[in-house]
């Protein structure tokens, strides 16, 4: 008897800045599906999304978290995302499994700088979204002004699908345009002949179409992410939300699973079960994962899935299997981290993220905690591993951070999750180190020098900024050590990762990227060959060993420039304060990228130093009189103007 179809599925992101009401909004979701009997509350701590101690007591989302609930023949796993931007990694590995986006705006707030952030990553990857404006029923609530501010700071590609009434009271309301009414026509023929030229030459020759035809039509745009309906109503009280839930069946497609092939799935969310073993939510694009199996790793190992779980009415459930479509929860070493792809997609390139600007070093206030602190972190990392946790030279850890309230929520993950209290130092920008000129060196078994069974030659490129360290080889397949490795793939990923690591400390002790590592020479020692080449044959432990004493050697040939993080920042502020705003970045050598004014506000684009950030921010408020705004995103590195700093530790 062959097995039940997967149902159909669909990935769906809430997204929006803090405090805009879409964890509210998504426990309103369920309630309307019938998962719950009544929707939690922020304020009261009783949401099925916010479980870390934290997000209950600050009333914000910090990870990303997942519930389902039916909608038709469709299963929707609802992802709710942070709002705070220090964790905006964290929205952005969820970016990379949604099939379509929800993004929440207040009616009273309107659009907020983390807005816009978010509405940019969600069109970069073109991932299907609705606008929802939420808090109607809230004093100052003004729809209009804020579907103006949509229209100017975040896209003129959008449909209001309907008008709200009664806005600063409890009673507020949303009532969707029907079909047939001929002014909502008019302005949803208009706003999608902008990118359909058919009908707009229809329109012009005065062939309507029909009010099917343009609902087609718009479901079409807004899964190419080309349009985008707006929607207004109330989390609170449910005003607009069940039209909202309806627009989701209507205008976003779920995937269509493919549970034949081989296993393929991207791990989004890792956490730690009751138990301390590792839980990974992982979205699975083809094949079926069952109990038990052995899953391919980024690293070339392989893990075993020792428990896998559904999410089923309402709550999360063990399972045999879980097919393509589905979210899943995996348990135990096949599990990975978090952003990484697992069996057939382990080696696929992992979606690429802003780094992070800032490090500090901490220590466990309690010093007999000391070698505990440091398998936490080595958890928080598989959590999040763009926090990079790490020994300096003096022993103590390390990690890297967006910003301050990061830096919070990982001290107290750590009191509450692991009984651990901390003290951390002063953060610090966060430098790399890229190569001046080629570098090459190599490393001879048998000879003074080298007391490893094995051969490395290694050559190092300088390459474009933004790309990171890549890894190739260019030896032949017989001086490849491959009783030890399974394949020449297997060995490449081993040696990569040897590389990566001895990379992450350069000359002046930062990390070095944007380089191309190049394998030019191999070899090993046999008990039957020449004279000059016999010995104990090799172990994986000699490579290890032997590679990153054969890249320092590189890096020294090669000579490195350390370089400091720059950001590129938005600043809308009243007109009249922008000549002390532009006189400030004047001082601080900031480049001026662009100006534009209108009667009461400038925008001023410019580039700034990650390093200067912090003393922006705090200025702003004083500079304006609290009305400016300001938006900051990575812009690369640039050379650091004289002497260049060493790490600390």
């Amino acid at each position: 008897m062959s097995p039940d179809p997967s149902p159909r599925s669909l990935n769906l992101g809430i997204l929006a800045h803090v405090d805009a009401g879409k964890t509210t909004l998504t426990e309103r979701l369920l309630h309307l599906a019938g998962v719950v009997d009544e929707p939690g509350s922020v304020d009261a701590g009783t949401t099925r999304t916010d479980s870390l101690a934290l997000e209950r007591r600050r009333g914000i989302t910090i990870k990303a978290a997942v519930v389902a609930f039916p909608l038709g023949d469709l299963v929707v796993n609802v992802i709710d995302t942070p709002g705070h931007p220090d964790f905006i990694a964290e929205v952005e590995r969820v970016l990379g499994v949604l099939d379509g986006a929800v993004l929440v705006l207040s009616a009273v707030e309107g659009v907020q700088p983390q807005t816009r952030i978010l509405m940019r990553a969600l069109q970069r990857l073109r991932v299907p979204t609705l606008l929802f404006v939420n808090k109607i029923d809230r004093t100052g609530a003004d729809v209009d002004a804020v579907l103006d501010a949509i229209r100017r700071r975040l896209t003129p590609d959008v449909l209001p699908m309907g008008t709200a009434a009664g806005l600063g009271s409890r009673s507020a309301t949303f009532a969707a345009y029907r079909p047939d009414d001929r002014d909502f026509r008019e302005r949803e023929t208009v706003a999608l002949a902008e990118h359909d030229e058919a009908l707009l030459a229809a329109y012009v020759d005065g062939r309507d179409r029909t009010p099917e035809q343009l609902l087609a039509l718009a479901a079409g745009q807004t899964r190419s992410a080309e349009l985008h309906p707006v929607f207004a109503g109330s989390a609170a009280t449910g005003a607009g939300v069940p039209d909202l839930v309806q627009a989701i069946g209507t205008f976003l497609s779920g995937a269509e699973p493919d549970p034949g092939g081989v296993a393929s799935g991207r791990v989004f969310k890792v956490e730690r079960g009751e138990a301390g073993e590792k839980v990974a939510y992982v979205r699975m694009f083809a094949g079926t994962v069952r109990v038990r199996q052995r899953l391919d790793l980024p690293d070339g190992r392989s893990g075993k899935v020792l428990g896998v779980q559904v999410f089923q009415d309402g709550t999360w459930v063990r399972a045999p299997e879980a097919r393509a479509g589905l979210g899943a929860r995996l348990r135990g070493p096949g599990a990975g981290r978090a952003g990484a792809g697992c069996g057939a997609a382990a080696r696929a390139a992992a979606h690429h993220f802003p780094p992070p600007t800032l490090e500090a070093s901490l220590r466990a206030c309690d010093p007999a905690q000391g070698p505990a602190l440091r398998v936490a972190l080595a958890q928080l990392a598989d959590q999040d591993p763009l926090i990079a946790a790490r020994t300096g030279e003096d022993g103590r850890p390390t990690v890297s951070l967006y910003g301050r309230v990061q830096q919070e929520v990982i001290a107290s993950t750590l009191a509450e999750e692991h009984g651990i209290e901390v003290e951390f130092s002063e953060a610090s920008v966060l430098h790399v180190e890229r190569l001046r000129r080629v570098g090459a060196a190599v490393e001879r078994f048998n000879t003074p020098s080298n007391p490893y069974g094995a051969t490395i030659g290694l050559r190092l490129t300088p390459a474009a900024p933004g790309s990171g360290v890549v890894f190739d080889m260019e030896v032949p397949m017989r001086d490849l050590p491959l009783f030890l490795f399974k394949t020449p793939d297997h060995f490449a990923s081993v040696m990569s990762g040897h590389v990566e690591r001895a990379l992450s400390r350069g000359l002046l002790g930062w990390e070095v990227t944007d380089c191309r590592v190049t394998l030019v020479e191999a070899g090993y020692r046999s008990g039957d060959g020449p004279p000059s080449q016999r010995g104990p044959l090799p172990t994986a432990l000699d490579y290890r060993g032997l590679t990153p004493v054969v890249v320092r050697q590189a890096l020294v040939r090669a000579s490195t420039q350390v370089c400091e993080p720059v950001l590129r920042v938005a600043l809308e502020v009243p007109t009249a304060d922008a000549p002390q705003l532009l006189r400030l970045l004047g001082r601080w050598g900031s480049e001026v990228i662009g100006q534009t004014a209108t009667a009461d506000l400038t925008r001023i684009d410019a580039q700034l130093l990650a390093a200067r950030l912090h003393e922006l921010q705090h200025q702003l408020p004083d500079l304006t009189g609290g009305e400016g705004v300001l938006e900051a995103a990575f812009d690369g590195y640039q050379p650091v103007r004289g002497e260049p700093p060493a790490r600390r530790g």
